[in-house]
């Protein structure tokens, strides 16, 4: 019979345990470095722990529509804030409803608040409006003593100036440009167009208006050249209490142009969606919207007639909240996809695209109070939750101690690498994606506790049953690995799965302990596969270990094993008794 081959191990090899846990260190050692490096030495903390703003918001219905505060539409709002907030990179944001009107809306420390604020409180009544009128933002100023008649003449169109813009007066005033951002792309339009200063808010083969008619447009002239757009008052209250069907006046977003608008042609609900993105031609940023079909049936059609007019009245303002966003000019019909480049920065291309993309909220609402929320009352829960945390720990080392003995500092080294990579890893989240660590998610990595010492249980119950069994440890080992890390596959698999469908269906908090649960349960897999086994197989040449030391926890006496399997030399014996 031939001899085997020397160095060939036992079923399943025993690898390149230094390999392994080479790699695990490296891997410690950059995810600490990295950690300091981004100058987060700690995990951000949500504000239940390190405190944040909180803000009131009440829900106010359109005159005779008071019914529209109802439960379903005050959840529709909730769930359109918190997307707002979490598409600003804001994690672990409560909103949430406090009686039939008010929405709370919590944002942790270290958010822009300011922004938040803004995002949250804003009603996004997205409109498509034709503009019959351009000029500057500030007051219209009064005609000089030299002009006669009622009015002032308006400059022919060789004028030597040609920027000026046509108030509805006809006044001339210096028109200011739409801060560069323009509809293009898809929608082929100019950026800064430049409106006749003869032309009127009244488009061409229209009807000759009644006196009411005419009443209002005076009225509307007369509050267009008193119209101050450059003021944040001002800006404020130009839109108020306008309706969709309305014709109104309006205000660039920074103030540098005021518009009259025509009665909206397509709704802010006709947009499917919006995204920041980046001109692969000429590298700058843009939003790109896609609308809905029958939004695309209403954008052919408004940009079809527009298309047909002089300017300013082929231009097509895109107001929010009654403030003009852009406001390009359209020379053809255009599709179902549009772009509005210019002066975007990454931040104000993300911040219009988020308000877009979640919609007009069904309500509007007012700002009641912004107060500053205290950690006091969530640090004192953080410490009795890490001093239960502390006494579990300490429990389950004093059990690993006194069954295990020492096996039980395998266990510990385990756990402490399983700590510093869940530790630098949420301390890397907080600037990365915005994560928050919060009480829920505290009790969550607890939790991890107990899945990550199963894991080891699983693993050592193994290699004794194999030293019961009559192996020697080196052996035992091996042999006990393809079992148990099946088992341990198995039931980290349940414990993700159950924390990602947590994470799915639910919000806020509850979302942190998910969110822990599961990266927990990951680095429990890494750990077990990069550290623990590597550990064992190279414990497993040590004399104290290999030898059953009564202390090792692996003494073949006291786990009750079967003497060791030997084979037994067969010998020729006579089959004939009588040759016996």
């Amino acid at each position: 019979m031939a001899a085997p081959k020397k160095g060939r191990g036992p079923a399943g090899g025993q690898g390149r345990p230094g390999r392994a846990l080479a790699l695990i260190l490296i891997a410690m050692a950059a995810l600490t470095g990295g950690m300091f490096l981004a100058d987060q030495p700690t995990p951000r903390l949500g504000i239940d722990l390190a405190g944040g703003t909180s803000i009131t918001l009440e829900a106010k219905a359109e005159p005779g529509q008071e019914s529209a505060i109802n439960k379903t539409n005050m959840d529709t709002a909730v769930q359109i804030m918190e997307r707002r907030v979490n598409g600003l990179g804001v994690s672990e944001a409560e909103v949430q409803t406090q009686g039939k009107s008010n929405i709370i809306v919590n944002i942790p420390k270290g958010t822009n608040s300011a922004q938040a604020r803004q995002q949250v409180g804003t009603t996004a009544k997205l409109y498509f409006r034709p503009v019959l009128t351009v000029a500057q933002g500030k007051p219209t100023p009064e005609p000089s003593a030299s002009s006669s008649g009622k009015g002032s003449p308006s400059p022919s169109p060789s004028s030597s100036a040609p920027d000026k813009a046509s108030s509805p007066s006809g006044k001339p005033s210096a028109s200011a440009t739409t801060q560069g951002r323009a509809v293009t792309g898809a929608l082929k339009a100019d950026s800064t167009p430049t409106p006749k200063a003869s032309e009127t808010p009244k488009a061409s083969g229209t009807p000759t208006p009644s006196a009411e008619e005419q009443a209002a447009a005076a009225k509307l002239q007369k509050r267009f050249e008193a119209l101050d757009c450059s003021t944040k008052a001002g800006r404020s209250k130009v839109a108020q209490g306008s309706k969709a069907t309305d014709t109104v006046v309006a205000c660039e977003q920074d103030g540098s142009a005021k518009y009259v608008l025509g009665p909206a042609q397509v709704d802010g609900t006709d947009v499917d969606s919006a995204k920041a993105a980046i001109n692969q031609n000429n590298g700058q940023w843009i939003v790109q919207m896609e609308f809905t079909g029958g939004g695309a049936k209403k954008f052919q059609k408004i940009t079809g007639t527009l298309a047909q007019q002089q300017e300013p009245q082929n231009q097509f303002a895109i107001a929010l909240d009654g403030e003009v966003v852009s406001a390009p000019s359209v020379k053809e019909a255009l599709s179902a996809n549009a772009e509005i480049s210019g002066s975007f920065t990454q931040q104000s291309a993300e911040d219009l695209a988020n308000v877009l993309s979640y919609g007009a909220l069904p309500l509007s609402f007012q700002e009641q109070s912004v107060t500053t929320v205290t950690a006091a009352l969530g640090g004192e829960q953080l410490k009795a939750g890490l001093i239960a945390g502390a006494i579990g720990l300490a429990l389950v080392v004093i059990y690993l101690v006194a069954y295990y003995r020492g096996l039980a500092l395998i266990a510990l080294l385990s756990l402490l690498v399983s700590g510093i990579l869940t530790y630098t890893i949420m301390s890397l989240l907080g600037p990365a994606i915005g994560f928050a660590l919060n009480l829920p998610a505290v009790c969550g990595a607890i939790v991890a506790i107990g899945i990550t010492a199963d894991s080891f249980i699983v693993y050592f119950e193994r290699i004794r049953d194999e030293i019961r069994e009559g192996r020697t440890l080196r052996p035992a080992v091996e042999r006990a690995w393809p079992r148990a890390r099946r088992t341990i596959l198995v039931s980290d698999f349940v414990s993700f799965l159950a924390a990602a469908v947590l994470f799915v269906v639910t919000v806020g908090k509850v979302q942190g302990f998910a969110f822990t649960l599961g990266l927990t349960t990951l680095l429990d897999v890494v750990v077990v596969f990069s550290f623990t086994k590597p550990v064992m197989t190279l414990m497993a040449r040590k004399k104290f270990f290999a030898s059953g030391h009564p202390w090792s926890g692996l003494d073949p006496k006291r786990l009750g094993a079967k003497p060791p399997l030997r084979r037994s030399r067969r010998v020729n014996a006579p089959t004939d008794p009588k040759e016996a």
